[in-house]
């Protein structure tokens, strides 16, 4: 089942209100970067990856090796947005009432009676950070899976809601991968970006070990709330988007598919499945917050193009014929961006 975003507007006009909250995001994500930047030196795509997944209401999976800062950017970025945050270890031993939280007997003084208490797990938070999160079980990996899609967790029987905003930003280490789970399709396909930390640069790294080895901490300062947020993300859904760049998210992720007529060669070569249509909806709602971000009313192909590396790498499931001639997911959707084709003309 796939989510619901809301039906694409005809492009017009922004409301006047609509435009203010434009400027507003605009110059937010301006001071949030500048805030951010304070801890991190550097890594200025996944910053805006990270941004543009929360203003849109998606989660992310940051890949990279370990030592590169994920959890401190999650961290700050989170103090930025003035948001609850929630740092979740996972390891092989990990149960899914760890995350969720699990009820207690508490016996009421005076009276001696006895009654259950939920105590809420550490998802119960606006931003949660799964630390490496492929090296729990499945059975606690489903935990997470309905927080991400449903936005509440089930215990004892009993359903609860979590806070809004909520967002998982997980963390993957690419290199070892003795002792880990392999997270299911199903659940890499609710994450609406795959972000991957890459090493610093030399000038980058040098800075780092400048600031990182003295007396001095920087301090963040809140730029946006909790309610900011989720005003700008109903403002990013109502950003209005055309016919053609809709025709054209639907016909890159058809390219995708193998048994699809419009599928080039090289796909029906190497992959063995591709990404499904939630792909097309992250897309369009990718753009929408990568322009609004950028202060602009309307998305482009620009954007498309922008976002769609991160939306589809993680969808493309190889074969064993990419594997022995060297390919890998992102050097296909590279190659799948210049083939214009997914462009109407």
């Amino acid at each position: 089942m796939t989510p619901n975003p809301s039906p694409v507007p005809r492009p017009s006009r922004p409301p006047q209100g609509d435009v203010e909250l434009l400027e507003r995001l605009s110059s937010a994500r301006a001071d949030l970067l500048a805030q951010v930047g304070r801890r991190i030196i550097g890594q200025q795509e996944v910053l805006d990856g990270i941004l543009t997944a929360v203003f849109s209401g998606g989660h992310a999976l940051l890949l990279g090796v370990p030592g590169l800062a994920k959890t401190l950017m999650v961290q700050t970025v989170a103090q930025a947005l003035d948001l609850k945050f929630s740092r979740i270890q996972f390891t092989p031993d990990l149960m899914p009432s760890d995350i969720t939280g699990t009820e207690i007997i508490e016996e009421e003084q005076g009276s001696g009676k006895r009654a259950f208490r939920f105590v809420k797990g550490p998802v119960f938070a606006n931003i949660v950070l799964a630390d490496e999160v492929n090296r729990t079980p499945p059975k606690t990996q489903a935990a997470l899976l309905q927080a991400m899609q449903e936005h509440q967790v089930t215990a004892a029987g009993q359903t609860h809601s979590l806070p809004s905003p909520f967002f998982v930003l997980a963390t993957q280490n690419p290199i070892e991968q003795e002792g880990t789970y392999p997270l299911p399709e199903a659940q890499l396909d609710r994450f609406m970006f795959e972000l991957r930390v890459q090493y610093p640069s030399k000038d980058e790294e040098e800075a780092i070990v400048e600031a990182t080895t003295g007396d001095l901490s920087a301090t963040i300062s809140p730029v946006l709330t909790a309610d900011d947020v989720l005003a700008l993300q109903h403002l990013v859904r109502r950003i209005p988007v055309t016919k053609t760049l809709v025709r054209a998210a639907v016909t890159l992720v058809r390219m995708t598919r193998p048994p699809d007529v419009e599928a080039p060669p090289f796909i029906k070569e190497y992959v063995a499945w591709g990404a499904g249509p939630r792909a097309s909806q992250y897309l369009i709602l990718g753009a929408k917050a990568r322009a609004a971000l950028d202060g602009r009313p309307m998305p482009d192909y620009d954007d498309l193009r922008g976002v769609a590396p991160t939306v589809l790498t993680h969808r493309l499931v190889i074969n064993f014929a990419a594997e022995a001639a060297g390919r890998s997911a992102p050097d296909i959707v590279a190659e799948l961006l210049q083939d214009g084709r997914w462009v109407p003309r």
